[in-house]
């Protein structure tokens, strides 16, 4: 049960559910050749003709339970009062189900190919969609308190898929469907509404892979590869995770039947204090309202509880359900299994309250080289950088990036002898433009997470500019250096256009040849 840990449901193959509560002294750990203590179970649910195949609680509402079995119906009961008060008919084996987060609604895949989304309390369906048309199973789950549903199934072609749906128009999914890969097990689906992420368990293999949903996409984060198959996978309440190591969802997976392995998924960074943006507030022991009101006709969120309460080991200080909506994690790239990448990320303590960032561009990548329209421009804004500003007062601050570049000598001082101006600011000006200039060193000063001051020009030799004038270096103004950049670039747009023509004209001729051959 989402509300009481030592509250479980099973189903059997006679069509019975049953509903048991663990001890409080009860373990697996005995001595040798010692068995485990026998349980009695404390409710038995009879009314289904059929093996029962699927158990789920109400999320919002206390002590509410679906049933799925194989006489082609959903069951809804009042677990206090032991009896089925809502019957949903399928036409086929139902394979999968999943309630809404204010538990109004539940989604069901079945063998039919059918998707289909149910108002519970007047026992029909709202929405009748085709959904994957493979003829393995297929499995759903409700986004959390998104209006979206995830499902997983197979391809004509027997490709495993994975499916994002609105559930207001579900003819077809958002984007279309998602090929995952040709693995033959079923992807059984789980997802953290917390961190907004969604976690594909494969049954047969040994993997789990994860995606952050963002945008109506799923974005591939990384995977889990182990070499012991799985055949059942259930992850641990959020409430429950480790958060002074940052393990943001912890699954428990069945190896060959005869033990069961907890698998920690943790976020890389200290953890120094609480991680606020990782630990939203989540739904805690405390329902939204009890049974009798919810098969009435109640509806609403359960209220949440304050992580880092928790995380201080104090009392968890509850949430209204009605509070401030969630806030994203910063990025995606938080989101990383410790043993796969390395990741630097500044405490919360720096930043106390999250903050949403635009996506950086990987390192490995480059973008591509500039067009000569961007260089010309490009040179002619670090021309501009060296402007004489006549009236500006010698109080200014010197807003230039170019740090080391001295100061400008004011226009009314008289001019120093020639023999003395070899350290004058135009000498300067020209050590810091002279080099050649390519497109990679223009990238810098006009990329928007870079200062100019990054990437200073090289200081080399001054004459391969002060060849191009005419009068001596101390005489060359501000003017003279951007008429002959812009020379510079219409000439070297001229030759492109030039060598362009000589391509086609070259091209043209090869053709012309080998038609003749």
């Amino acid at each position: 049960s989402p509300f009481d840990d030592s509250l479980i449901a099973s189903g059997s193959d006679d069509g019975k559910a049953f509903i048991w509560r663990v001890p409080e002294d009860f373990t697996l750990r005995t001595e040798e050749k010692e068995e485990p203590k026998d349980v009695a179970p404390m409710k038995q649910l009879s009314g289904h003709s059929r093996k029962v195949g699927h158990v789920l609680f109400n999320p919002a509402a206390a002590n509410v339970l679906a049933t799925s079995s194989g006489d082609y119906t959903v069951k809804v009961w009042d677990v206090e009062a032991g009896s089925p008060r809502l019957t949903l008919k399928h036409t086929d084996i139902v394979q999968s189900l999943s309630w809404s987060a204010n538990g109004s609604l539940l989604v069901t895949t079945s063998r039919d190919k059918k998707l289909r989304i149910w108002d519970v309390r007047q026992e029909a369906p709202a929405h009748v969609a085709p959904g994957h048309a493979g003829a393995k199973n297929s499995r759903v789950t409700w986004l959390g308190e998104h209006d979206r549903v995830a499902t997983t199934g197979f391809s004509k072609m027997s490709d495993r898929q994975l499916g994002l749906w609105d559930i207001r128009d579900p003819k077809e999914p958002v984007g279309g469907f998602q090929m995952l890969d040709a693995i033959s097990g079923v992807c059984m689906p789980f997802w953290d509404d917390s961190t907004q992420c969604l976690y594909l368990a494969g049954k047969g293999d040994g993997n789990i892979r994860y995606f952050e949903y963002e945008h109506d996409k799923f974005e591939y984060l990384s995977e889990y590869k182990s070499a012991d198959p799985q055949r059942g996978v259930a992850f641990l309440p959020k409430r429950g995770v480790n958060m002074h190591e940052n393990e943001i969802m912890r699954a428990f997976k069945t190896v060959n039947d005869s033990y069961i392995e907890p698998i920690s998924f943790i976020v890389p960074r200290r953890a120094e204090v609480f991680q606020g943006d990782i630990y939203p507030p989540v739904v805690g022991t405390k329902p939204a309202m009890p049974a009798a009101e919810w098969f009435e006709g109640a509806e609403g969120l359960p209220p949440k509880i304050d992580l880092e309460s928790v995380y201080e080991g104090e009392e968890p200080t509850e949430i209204p359900a009605t509070s401030k909506p969630f806030s994203r994690v910063p990025s995606s790239s938080t989101m990383l299994s410790p043993s796969k990448k390395d990741a630097e990320q500044a405490p919360s303590k720096q930043r106390p309250e999250p903050i949403k960032e635009p996506p950086q561009p990987s390192p490995a990548l480059q973008s591509p080289p500039p067009s000569m329209k961007e260089q010309t421009s490009s040179i002619a804004a670090l021309a501009s950088k060296f402007d004489d500003k006549e009236d500006s007062s010698s109080g200014e601050d010197d807003t230039s990036s170019f740090e080391e570049v001295a100061k400008p000598i004011e226009r009314h001082q008289p001019r120093a002898p020639e023999k003395h101006t070899q350290n004058t600011e135009p000498e300067a000006i020209t050590r810091k433009l002279s080099s050649p200039i390519s497109p990679t060193k223009l990238a810098a000063p006009i990329s928007p997470s870079k200062p100019a001051s990054s990437a200073p020009l090289s200081s080399s030799s001054s004459q391969p500019l002060s060849a191009g004038f005419p009068a001596p270096l101390d005489q060359i103004t501000l003017h003279d250096i951007k008429t002959l950049l812009e020379t510079q670039s219409r000439t070297i747009m001229g030759q492109s256009e030039k060598i362009a023509a000589l391509t086609e004209e070259v091209d043209r001729l090869k053709n012309t040849i080998g038609d003749r051959m």
